[in-house]
C-alpha cells in the first residue's frame, strides 16, 4: 500500500474534479445557453428607422429594414422575434381603434415578416397602451378609472387580427382579469385555433419599463379632459408580491394559455422559479428595457466585461426554470455563442 502524502487531506469527495477542464465542466453543466432559447424583441414604425436614444444599440425599424433584421436573426440561429409598433399620435385614441384595423402598423409588420422569413415565430404584443392616447393598456374612463371589461372587448379584436394577419402567438400584456379565456374564445370563434397564447402571467409595475415607454411614447400621459393614472399600479402587480403570481398563474392556465411569462426577468427569478415549480407549461421571462440599459451602461462605463454580464445573467434567468428569453441582446448572444 503505498504511503499517503501527508500535505493531501483524506477527503471523500472532491467537487473541483468535475471543474478541472472545460470539456469536463461542458459535460456536467445543469443549464444550457443556445439560441432557441432567445426571442427577440423589435421596434417598428412607419417611416424611416432610427435609433432609439433610450437604449443604445436599438432601433426603431422601417418596415423593410424590420425583414432585414428579422432575416439576420433567423440566420443566427434566433427562431422568434416580438414586434412593438410605434403609433404615430393622430392614430391614438382614448379607446385605441388602430389596435384592430387590419391595415395597421402591426398587421402590416406581421405580414411582412412573415413573408420575409416565413419560418421564424411571429409573436405580438396586445394591449392598448401603444395605441390610446392615454398611455395605458386599457381604456380609461372619465373618473379615471382603467376599465378591464371593456377594454377586454377591444383586446379580443386586436388579438384576432393579429392571428388573422399571420401571428404565430399573440402575447396579452395587458394584465386585465379573464383577457386570456375571452381572447382565447375569440380567436377560436375566428378560425384561428393554431395561434397560440404567451400569457403576461406575472407582469410587475416595474421601475425596468421607462426606456421601453419612451422607445414607443407608450407611458401614462395627463390630460385636461379626466384624471389619468399617473402609474399602472391598479393592474399591474405589486412587486411586494411573490404569492400573488401563483394566484394569476392558476387562472391563465385554465383559461387557457398555452406559455405563461414573468416581467421583468433578473429581479424576480424567486418568482419564476415558483412558476417552474407550480406548472409544466413553458415559462418566458422577458430582460425588459432598463434591465438591457443598466448592463449597456455599466460596460460602457468600464470595468464591467459586457459579454460576461449578459452570458450570466441569461444564465440565470434560464437557470430559474424559464424556458425562453425575451431579451434586446439576443443578435449578440447568438454570435457570442457561435
Amino acid at each position: 500500500m503505498p504511503e499517503k502524502n501527508a500535505d493531501h487531506l483524506d477527503l471523500p469527495s472532491r467537487p473541483r474534479r468535475n471543474r478541472r477542464t472545460a470539456a469536463i465542466r461542458g459535460l456536467v453543466r445543469e443549464t444550457v445557453l443556445d439560441p432557441s432559447h432567445l426571442i427577440y424583441p423589435l421596434f417598428v414604425q412607419d417611416g424611416r428607422s432610427e435609433p432609439i436614444d433610450a437604449m443604445p444599440g436599438q432601433v426603431r425599424w422601417s418596415l423593410d429594414d424590420l425583414c432585414k433584421e428579422v432575416e439576420r436573426a433567423y440566420g443566427l440561429g434566433i427562431n422568434a422575434v416580438v414586434l412593438f409598433p410605434k403609433v404615430p399620435g393622430e392614430k391614438k385614441t382614448e379607446t385605441g381603434e388602430h389596435a384592430f384595423d387590419p391595415d395597421g402598423l402591426a398587421q402590416r409588420a406581421i405580414r411582412a415578416v412573415k413573408q420575409s422569413a416565413p419560418g421564424i415565430c411571429v409573436i405580438t404584443d396586445v394591449a392598448l397602451d401603444p395605441y390610446n392616447c392615454d398611455g395605458h393598456d386599457g381604456i380609461v374612463s372619465a373618473t379615471g378609472e382603467v376599465l378591464n371589461d371593456e377594454t377586454i372587448g377591444v383586446l379580443c379584436r386586436q388579438a384576432a387580427s393579429h392571428a388573422e394577419a399571420g401571428a404565430d402567438i399573440v402575447a396579452p400584456s395587458d394584465m386585465m382579469d379573464g383577457r386570456v379565456g375571452a381572447i382565447r374564445s375569440a380567436m377560436d370563434s375566428a378560425g384561428h385555433t393554431n395561434t397560440g397564447i404567451m400569457s403576461y402571467t406575472a407582469k410587475y409595475a416595474s421601475a425596468f419599463y421607462g426606456p421601453f415607454r419612451g422607445a414607443l411614447d407608450s407611458a401614462p400621459r395627463p390630460s385636461g379632459a379626466k384624471p389619468i393614472p399617473e402609474d399602472k399600479s391598479t393592474y399591474q402587480m405589486d412587486p411586494a408580491n411573490a404569492r400573488e403570481a401563483l394566484h394569476e398563474l392558476g387562472l391563465d392556465v385554465e383559461e387557457g394559455a398555452d406559455i405563461v411569462m414573468v416581467k421583468p426577468a433578473g429581479p424576480y427569478l424567486d418568482v419564476i422559479h415558483r412558476l417552474r415549480q407550480a406548472t409544466d407549461l413553458p415559462i418566458a421571462a422577458y430582460q425588459v428595457s432598463g434591465e438591457y440599459v443598466m448592463i449597456k451602461s455599466a460596460a460602457a462605463r468600464g470595468g464591467l466585461d459586457e459579454k460576461a454580464l449578459v452570458l450570466e445573467t441569461l444564465t440565470g434567468i434560464r437557470r430559474a426554470g424559464a424556458d425562453m428569453v425575451l431579451t434586446y441582446f439576443a443578435p449578440q448572444i447568438a454570435e457570442w455563442l457561435g
